[in-house]
């Protein structure tokens, strides 16, 4: 059954359709809200809180996007909210000072990545150099280079997943690579 009848008779009240839809979603879900929260317990209890505003507000779906996007929207919000209650916690800020980032452009971060061997990016050291990298984003940054380069979402489905303007997702997406490519170059200089 296509997804769009399985969301019509969801909304009419269909249970099976909605466990299914559910079902069809989970793992991406769970997936997406680890990668951006990080840990375990709270992306099980974003994922819970994503399918009960599912459940909740499906009626508002409007079929113009995949429910996919919807999905990545509502569990986006769910994770920047429990990100700004975690006011405390260390995430280095991409806008707080104009003179730091425009170091992040210099031509020493920029790296040829064409002349890198597949088995160094697949080593795990670097996997848990861009991990400790992509842990140091704020959220915001964070969400949007997980939406396009890592789940492969395009500019405008980033766009509508985070509510935010295509030129805005461009300027984070930007300055989050440009952030994890100093990240990376700061580490292999060691």
């Amino acid at each position: 059954m296509e997804e769009k009848e399985l969301v019509e008779l969801a909304k009419a009240g269909d249970r099976k359709a909605l466990a299914t839809l559910v079902k069809n979603h989970e793992q991406t879900v769970y997936n997406f809200s680890f990668k951006i929260c990080r840990d375990r317990e709270k992306a099980e209890n974003i994922m819970q809180e994503t399918f009960l505003s599912m459940v909740k507000h499906l009626n508002q779906f409007d079929g113009n996007s995949r429910l996919s996007t919807w999905l990545y929207r509502i569990v986006s919000n769910h994770c920047l909210m429990q990100a700004r209650k975690e006011k405390n916690k260390y995430f280095v800020s991409l806008n707080d000072n104009d003179d730091e980032d425009s170091e992040l452009y210099v031509d020493k971060y920029v790296a040829d990545w064409s002349r890198i061997p597949n088995s160094v990016a697949e080593n795990n050291e670097l996997k848990a150099i861009l991990d400790n990298a992509i842990d140091k984003l704020a959220p915001d940054y964070r969400l949007v280079f997980l939406l396009r380069d890592v789940e492969g979402l395009s500019t405008e489905e980033t766009a509508q997943a985070t509510d935010l303007s295509i030129p805005a997702v461009k300027s984070r997406l930007h300055r989050a690579r440009a952030f994890l490519r100093k990240e990376i170059n700061q580490a292999f200089a060691k």
